[in-house]
């Protein structure tokens, strides 16, 4: 559990006997409101009907949504911690530059024009000078030129951090280091490159694979079969008559013009 001052621990208490709550309970609140700079605070306490958020003059959300009464005791405990935040000394003093200390930089850099934070990055803002705090290790950048006007966290799970400037956006990473390990590269992803080409698969043959059959043909027999005269030259003729006639019973010829063919094959006889 965190420390508390004499004068902190004493508030704790009393907080937990009016509100009827445990001294573990209250602290857990205390700590989500400090982390949440005394206005807000994002909070996971069983005695409370688990997890929920408070903000101070805005709305409190509980895990009971309907529950109003639960609602009314977070938000007057939240503003009882808040107020105790603002008008008592909660915590021990922290030694400048050390984790818990709300002065973590290097003391020599003076007072920050701004400074915040996201997940487990702290940064800090001074003139010509920016102060990066990462898993409890300090890196001093030199700003050269930049007025920076803000600092944001790259999207994704990264350590990665760039600001804002009268240059546009620029990666902290660029930036010299005057004291500190640095913050880790942020992974490089080359989309341009071309990506391997998948396993060929057989490609359809312009040639379709399904060939028409053959339609029956309704020439003459051949010169030679016409000048023998003999009894299959007739057989062939009266075949592709009978072969017309079924063409013609299906639609496929008029009768016209199975006439036509027909008068043809017999003047052939």
């Amino acid at each position: 559990m965190q420390q508390l001052t004499p004068a902190g621990q004493n508030v704790v208490d009393d907080l937990a006997r009016r509100y009827n709550l445990s001294q573990n309970a209250v602290m857990e609140m205390l700590v989500a409101v400090n982390q949440g700079g005394g206005f807000m605070a994002q909070f996971w306490c069983g005695e409370l009907g688990g997890g929920g958020q408070w903000m101070r003059g805005g709305m409190t959300m509980v895990g009971d949504m309907f529950n109003h009464g639960l609602k009314n005791t977070v938000d007057n405990l939240c503003n009882d911690l808040s107020n105790a935040l603002a008008n008592t000394q909660m915590f021990p003093v922290a030694p400048p530059g050390s984790r818990n200390s709300n002065q973590w930089w290097p003391g020599d850099l003076g007072s920050p024009f701004s400074s915040g934070g996201q997940n487990n990055i702290r940064y800090a803002v001074f003139p010509q000078r920016l102060a990066v705090e990462l898993n409890g290790q300090v890196t001093v950048y030199d700003t050269l030129d930049h007025s920076i006007g803000g600092v944001s966290q790259q999207q994704g799970g990264d350590s990665s951090l760039s600001f804002s400037s009268q240059f546009g956006t620029v990666s902290v990473n660029s930036l010299p280091i005057v004291s500190g390990p640095g913050l880790p590269q942020a992974p490089q992803h080359n989309f341009a490159t071309q990506a391997p080409p998948m396993a060929s698969e057989p490609q359809p043959s312009a040639t379709p694979s399904w060939n028409p059959p053959p339609q029956p043909s309704f020439d003459p027999p051949p010169a030679s079969a016409q000048r023998s005269g003999n009894a299959s030259s007739s057989d062939d003729l009266i075949g592709l008559i009978e072969k017309l006639a079924r063409l013609r019973d299906a639609g496929a010829l008029t009768d016209q013009e199975f006439n036509a063919k027909k008068s043809e094959l017999l003047g052939r006889l």
